[in-house]
């Protein structure tokens, strides 16, 4: 794949400073003094106006005359001047500006000179990083485009900071902790380059392992959640966000008024299987273990000390941070009870007694951590008359080798225990001066862990379901709405929305007269319930617009008259549609809950889950999660709630139709995967009890989706293209499906790979593999569809689907082209599947508005350039290795004839 297109910014040859200066206190002088003295190994050339020589070097006072290419231009100077100094780096041919200077937003003359730099650099294809930046560091290069004054360390951690100052603070802070780092880049105001794309450039960065991030605010959450998703598959990120409370999501539904902005972006991060932290501090220690491959599988953690008050207050911590104290097994109980004094406490926290030797702190800690139970083990050691810290301490870096468990080494005290933390540090073993601090860690770890299995879920077509949903009858009732210019859904149309989506609701029936209504209660049945109807009411309730239980004609006359007389006493402005008339269930075991759908401005549509009914809004009882969901997010989400503890058999109620509820809220992310012109919902009270779930009421809020040419853009996390799913046949006349890769397609792909002969195997990889290792299986099954694809041709055999042949391309960072692969399973090649699989891949990269398609194939695999060729694909021998070749595809110009031949 071509070199990632931000890499004259990121790793330049030859940097232009504009504004190098020899003044004192310049932000010109401090940038070229940090790349004078980092050690810089390309070429700088110094630009100025007024000074022939800067620093030593001479310098022009145009980049235009400077001699030879320029990769990256560093601006200094003040903004004003920077549309004509963009103008003269694209006729220069710079590919790159960093902007390492203040941005004034509230001055317009500076605005306007952004706005026109911007537009001018668009048009010469350069990339802007800034403005209001600290600069750009890459340590492990020696590249120091920044102002900053002090030491920056080389290490393995990239910081990417949104705040210039708050980047300043994290470097003095990594500084003093001995923290090095592969690049340091501040981000500052986006305009240009932003998140995602500096994502994109440190996945495939070999300096970096790790990534710290430092988020304000996100400008394109499409970008930056597929990105933060592909980075988070290869290397572990840990992210700080500033302005949690700022920007609270706004709406006129329930669902919106219970949510936060920083919950919806928790939400976002746990979903790309990253670790959300609140403190700089916590930020470094975070990384720090993640990228020591520290892991956990769970989050019951066991305490072995030799101080039950240490470790009482440790289980308290626990406690406070919702990290579960391991039930130690029976095995391991007996164990403890045969190596230890009699008096230990007999249950975690595993009190050994003051007196412990090493080898008590050894025999306990090692069965503790072999307890299939415990999933890390914290050992609080207090120095009292009878212990040996060190020799303790060696016994504890010995096991930790030794085991795949986290093992978090808490040595209390200071002077007394120096020497063990010394040797902790040395031994790169997690240690913390006090207990609350490793479980605070530990805590983060479990956190991870279940951030990364969500990573994995990749939502597919419901299973199982029979029905396939309504949505050009969706679709119509709320163009009708939009037509008459309404954006609120009546409760009859928000419920025909829904049965579009077989979601079960109660009938309503609307009455427009006293007694069209008592005709309606009589075909329905007593008891009945009424209802206001009006496009200018959304809760009923707070102008007494509902009358329960209704049991005969009377009664129904006078609530009707009721309803109609308080609510034109309450909005005497309203427009009244009629009375609605529903049946009155009688649900003896009933829980009510609540489902909602709300809009976040850099998210886009979040579903939300709780308790429901009148009190929604006091109980502040909701989990929440972005679409699409499958049913291991849907369980999480309704695990996360207190009333999910009633909803099993409770006291004298039988347990609900879980699965039942499950599925409502799966259709409604369906739902909100389909219309993009839904911006919230209420689903409340969604009432469910041992027989199934009904919606008793809803209320839908549209808008105009303005138009995108990719489907789901709407969305921050790109569903599985379930309408590219389709059948074909083969030349001798087998049935076969082409279908998008998932992740429990990973068994299959491995078969796929080991039952291709050597050769195709080593035509398809370049390598002489047997099979796929672990992290490519990951790779090629774990698809963010925004970025890549993968189409799996298969047919269905004996013991379940057989895979024929598998497609894949990769987005290339710039969005407009992709690299491809393809494999054809030798027992099935010459029947025609390698036209057919790669014709289905064309009108997916199309789709996703790719206009290139490129691949490396051998020179010597005449089969594939055949069938390349055949393609319409360009094929040229490789200018670096002749024995290879590369094939080019123009997606945008018609398919060859000669596939019709």
């Amino acid at each position: 794949m071509k070199p990632h297109y931000l890499t004259p910014l990121f790793s330049p040859r030859n940097v232009a400073v504009i504004g190098a200066s020899d003044t004192p206190g310049s932000v010109g002088q401090a940038v070229f003094a940090n790349l004078l003295a980092g050690n810089f190994q390309g070429k700088l050339y110094p630009v100025n106006l007024n000074h022939r020589v800067v620093g030593g070097i001479p310098s022009v006072p145009s980049v235009r005359q400077i001699e030879g290419p320029i990769d990256l231009a560093v601006v200094t100077t003040a903004l004003r001047g920077l549309p004509g100094i963009v103008k003269d780096c694209g006729k220069k041919g710079v590919k790159a500006i960093l902007l390492a200077k203040d941005f004034s937003d509230s001055e317009a003359q500076e605005r306007e000179a952004m706005n026109e730099a911007l537009s001018i650099a668009r048009h010469y294809g350069i990339r802007i990083l800034g403005p209001n930046v600290l600069g750009l560091m890459r340590p492990v290069a020696g590249f120091n485009a920044s102002n900053y004054n002090s030491r920056v360390k080389a290490g393995n951690l990239a910081l990417v900071s949104q705040s210039s100052a708050l980047c300043t603070a994290m470097l003095d802070w990594a500084d003093s902790k001995g923290i090095g780092f592969s690049s340091v880049i501040s981000v500052g105001e986006a305009l240009d380059v932003e998140f995602g794309e500096i994502l994109d450039y440190l996945i495939a960065d070999n300096f970096t392992q790790g990534i710290l991030l430092h988020v304000h605010h996100v400008h394109d959450s499409r970008r930056f959640m597929s990105a933060l998703r592909a980075a988070a598959r290869t290397k572990p990120v840990v992210v700080v966000k500033s302005g949690r409370y700022e920007d609270d999501v706004i709406g006129v539904t329930h669902s919106s008024n219970m949510v936060g902005s920083g919950d919806v972006f928790d939400a976002a991060l746990s979903r790309a299987g990253v670790l959300r932290v609140a403190t700089i501090a916590q930020l470094f220690t975070a990384a720090k273990v993640l990228a020591a491959n520290y892991r956990v599988q769970g989050k019951r953690l066991a305490i072995v000390t030799n101080g039950i008050g240490p470790g009482v207050l440790a289980a308290d911590s626990a406690y406070m941070y919702g990290v579960e104290l391991a039930k130690l097994s029976a095995e391991t109980l007996a164990l403890l009870n045969e190596s230890l004094p009699r008096n230990w406490s007999g249950t975690n926290p595993v009190d050994i007694i003051g007196d412990a030797s090493p080898v008590r702190f050894r025999t306990a800690v090692k069965v503790c951590l072999d307890d299939p139970n415990v999933d890390g083990v914290l050992v609080i050691f207090t120095p009292q008359a009878g212990t040996d810290h060190l020799t303790t301490a060696q016994l504890m870096v010995g096991l930790q080798r030794e085991t795949s468990k986290p093992l978090f080494l808490s040595w209390l005290g200071d002077a007394k225990v120096s020497e063990s933390r010394e040797l902790f540090s040395k031994s790169k073993c997690s240690h913390f001066r006090a207990p609350e601090f490793a479980i605070e860690v530990f805590r983060n770890l479990a956190s991870y862990h279940q951030n990364q299995k969500l990573l994995l879920q990749t939502p597919g077509p419901l299973e199982g379901e029979q029905v396939v949903p309504d949505v050009v009858g969706a679709r119509a009732v709320i163009a009708e709405a939009r037509a008459e210019g309404r954006t609120i859904l009546s409760e009859r149309e928000s419920k025909a929305v829904l049965a579009a989506f077989n979601i079960p609701v109660n009938p309503t029936r609307l009455a427009a007269t006293e007694d069209e209504a008592v005709r309606y209660a009589a075909e329905i049945g007593y008891p009945v319930v009424l209802k206001i109807d009006s496009p200018d009411i959304i809760y009923k309730s707070d102008v007494g617009g509902v009358e329960l239980n209704i049991g005969n004609e009377g009664t129904l006359r006078d609530a009707y008259r009721g309803i109609v007389g308080r609510t034109l006493q309450a909005r005497p402005e309203a427009k009244i549609a009629g009375i609605s008339v529903q049946p009155m269930r009688k649900w003896r075991f009933a829980r009510e809950l609540m489902v909602g759908v709300t809009h976040d401005v850099s998210f886009g549509p979040v579903i939300t889950f709780g308790a429901g009914g009148i009190a929604v809004e006091v109980m502040q009882d909701r989990a929440l999660s972005l679409p699409p969901l499958n049913h291991y997010l849907v369980e999480r989400m309704i695990d996360k709630t207190r009333i999910s503890k009633i909803l099993e058999p409770f006291k004298n109620m039988p347990g609900i139709d879980m699965e039942a509820l499950k599925n409502v809220i799966l259709h409604i992310s369906e739902l909100v995967c389909e219309l993009p012109e839904v911006r919230e919902m209420d689903v409340n009270p969604l009432v469910a009890d041992e027989s199934g779930v009904i919606v008793l009421d809803a209320r839908i809020i549209v808008h105009q989706q303005p138009p995108s040419s990719k489907l789901y853009s709407h969305m921050a996390i790109m569903p599985y293209p379930a309408h590219i799913v389709h059948c074909a046949m083969l030349k001798d006349g087998t049935t076969v499906m082409i279908r998008p890769v998932r992740p429990e397609d990973a068994q299959m792909q491995q078969e796929f790979v080991r039952n291709l002969s050597e050769e195709s195997r080593y035509n398809r990889y370049m390598s002489s593999i047997k099979q796929l290792s672990q992290s490519m299986l990951v790779r090629f099954t774990q698809l963010d569809y925004d970025r890549e694809m993968a189409l799996a041709m298969v047919r269905q055999a004996v013991d379940g689907e057989e895979q024929l042949a598998v497609a894949r391309y990769i987005t290339d960072p710039d969005n407009e082209s992709c690299e491809f692969a393809l494999e054809v399973a030798d027992t099935w090649q010459g029947k025609g599947i390698g036209v057919i699989l790669m014709q289905a891949l064309f009108d997916a990269a199309r789709e996703q508005g790719l206009k290139t398609m490129v691949g490396e194939v051998l020179a010597g695999n005449k089969g594939m350039l055949k069938l390349m060729s055949r393609l319409g694909f360009v094929v040229v021998t490789h200018p670096e290795d002749r024995a290879l070749t590369i094939v080019t595809k123009d997606l945008l110009a018609g398919d060859s004839a000669k596939l019709l031949q």
